[in-house]
């Protein structure tokens, strides 16, 4: 496999903490949205930051045949584009002027000149925050400013997309329309998008497959419905929990009990 994204062998971690050692993954392909699951210290930040170059890390990483590992970020920001869980304080910019600014410093923003307004203005619309676009960042709710965050992500028009709990300060009908943008763009524009996720039952409705992690290591992998099973929450978070699908097909789970 050519196109898409291939792991092997990874490690990376902190310091002298090794996170993550000899984690390969199954191939992702271009279009697709994977969901990153497990509990807290899994490892799932570790990955997204060792994809993204933001941690050292060893090993292969393959996007559409081309290594990435020990590539300068300058070069690898011309593929991949990372979004934290929350964005820098005391950024005195609108939200209009840190979309245009992260068009302008990517290289498929360059030379667009008066275009680049025109690029911004339709990002925060799909993301909907387009009446915030002359509101000062430091002036924005933390929902706000995630969805500022993944308009500057988006913008980029990336071919690898990494989101770090890109809902987590979400109320539950922003967390749906953010995921379901971004599944839909990853499709639209033949992107390759990984978000960490806690909850399982988003993940399931929106990602074509997901990795469990557990320990730094890869618990599960496969469509949601091969991945998110009684026997992987019972060994991965330690739940006793029954599984079925409601009457239009979508993953449902119960959680009965802690083991």
């Amino acid at each position: 496999m050519s196109a898409g994204i291939q792991v092997t062998d990874l490690s990376a971690g902190y310091r002298d903490r090794a996170v993550i050692e000899h984690l390969s993954l199954p191939p992702i392909a271009r279009g697709e949205t994977v969901a990153l699951l497990g509990p807290n210290a899994a490892g799932k930040s570790t990955l997204l930051r060792a994809l993204a170059g933001l941690t050292p890390a060893r090993g292969s990483i393959r996007l559409d045949g081309d290594e990435l590992n020990g590539l300068p970020l300058a070069d690898r920001a011309k593929a991949v584009t990372y979004m934290p869980q929350t964005l820098p304080q005391g950024i005195a910019l609108t939200v209009l002027e840190t979309v245009i600014g992260a068009l302008e410093a990517s290289p498929t923003g360059q030379g667009h000149g008066g275009d680049a307004a025109e690029r911004a203005m339709a990002v925060l619309g799909r993301v909907g925050i387009e009446a915030l676009a002359m509101r000062g960042i430091d002036q924005l709710s933390g929902g706000q400013r995630q969805r500022a965050a993944l308009a500057q992500a988006l913008v980029r028009a990336p071919r690898l997309l990494l989101l770090d709990e890109p809902t987590s300060a979400l109320d539950l009908n922003h967390q749906v329309r953010v995921l379901d943008l971004v599944r839909s763009l990853a499709r639209e524009q033949d992107m390759i998008a990984v978000l960490v996720l806690h909850d399982l039952q988003a993940a399931a409705r929106i990602a074509d497959r997901v990795v469990v992690l557990s320990e730094g290591q890869v618990a599960a992998a496969g469509p949601p419905e091969e991945a998110i099973t009684p026997a992987v929450l019972a060994d991965v978070w330690r739940v006793r929990a029954r599984i079925d699908h409601c009457e239009r097909g979508s993953l449902r789970m119960v959680i009965d009990d802690i083991l």
